[in-house]
């Protein structure tokens, strides 16, 4: 028998996809009303067609609504929606003006500090059994973290349904593993943000009718992150640390290499290239939904090792780690190397074909 708990738990999950799949259409129609569109500039945007910006603002208004109906109102949650909706905010002039990213950046860092006023930080960690308290390093590594996810997730929204669907698996795999570890309230928390991303991701999967955006991606990784802080980070597990490194490996890892590969060619970190994971698998020869589904895969994969490392199953999760990190790794090189292309047959394939239309916001 079903307990009561669950059938508002499931409830609520659908009230918050069915908010953001019927709000979807008026933000589309906003969008073009506020010139928040997406326009096809350079070898980076791969659409052809100028598509609506913006629709991050139904997924907000889906999660914000059903957790103001559903769950109860803390501290906690006053923090994640104060933040969310600055950055929201935020990312409507953004999508609309395209604001330089260091504006961006003080906004991030500025908003990182609204759940640490509220105590949801990293104050401590669980290694192998021990438990290390941070002291003066907890605020700085709680900042770190928040702006760091937050940026990850808005670096790999380069193909439709990309971010979108990354965040959604995401935010599954924290919810499994806050109900492994008996955190329900953040587990419902991370349902609901499920829930808003399912709910937007058919208008938003290729060919796709709107895109987030900044609005979208500044506001899943935020609330992404808070919600690891406030529901994993504090778990009483062997290697609680570990579990969010591993639900968020895939867009923390490309933020990692965009980062080292801009340096490394004398370029600034914040300097937009072509070189993300999503657009060597497009030049491999990968279609659009086969990039998306492989990038799905690796995110899935990373999600299931997260759950292992939360029933103490270290070496098969750090096996699963080391095969999705590894896969990455191959097919972000094998695009580098002409004898790997020659091996692989890729050396004569088209790096545009005409018939893909992603968006890809310059990131």
């Amino acid at each position: 028998m079903i307990s009561t708990e669950w059938i508002y738990a499931i409830v609520s999950v659908l009230c918050a996809a069915l908010l953001a799949f019927s709000s979807t259409p008026a933000v589309r129609v906003l969008a073009f009303k506020i010139n928040a569109i997406d326009r096809a500039k350079d070898g980076r945007r791969m659409h052809k067609e100028p598509i609506p910006r913006i629709g991050g603002l139904a997924m907000f208004f889906g999660f914000f609504v059903s957790t103001l109906v559903f769950c109860d109102i803390t501290r906690d949650l006053v923090a994640v929606w104060t933040g969310g909706f600055v950055l929201v905010l935020l990312g409507i002039v953004d999508d609309i003006y395209s604001l330089k990213p260091w504006m961006k950046a003080i906004v991030q860092f500025a908003v990182a500090f609204i759940p640490i006023s509220q105590g949801i930080q990293i104050s401590f960690l669980h290694l192998f059994g021990k438990t290390v308290l941070l002291g003066g390093w907890s605020i700085p590594v709680t900042v770190l973290w928040i702006v760091f996810v937050t940026n990850a997730v808005n670096l790999i929204d380069g193909l439709d349904g990309l971010a979108c669907g990354v965040s959604t698996i995401c935010a599954i795999s924290l919810t499994v593993v806050m109900l492994l570890g008996g955190n329900a309230y953040y587990a419902l928390l991370t349902a609901i943000l499920a829930g808003s991303c399912a709910g937007f991701l058919p208008f938003n999967s290729n060919p796709a009718k709107i895109i987030m955006g900044d609005t979208g991606a500044l506001f899943l990784g935020y609330t992404l992150s808070v919600l690891s802080v406030g529901g994993v980070f504090k778990m009483d597990a062997v290697l609680a640390f570990l579990i969010p490194l591993a639900i968020f490996g895939l867009p923390l890892f490309d933020t990692v290499f965009a980062i080292v590969r801009r340096v490394a060619h004398g370029k600034s970190p914040f300097a937009a290239d072509r070189g993300h994971l999503h657009h060597r698998l497009i030049d491999m020869g990968f279609g659009h939904k086969q990039s998306v589904r492989i990038l799905y895969s690796i995110s899935g994969t990373l999600g299931i090792a997260a759950v292992l490392l939360m029933e103490s199953s270290f070496v098969p999760a750090i096996c699963l780690v080391t095969a999705a990190l590894g896969l990455y790794i191959a097919l972000y090189f094998i695009m580098k190397n002409s004898e790997l292309r020659k091996l692989t047959g890729l050396e004569n394939i088209d790096p545009h074909p005409d018939d893909i239309q992603s968006p890809d916001d310059g990131k």
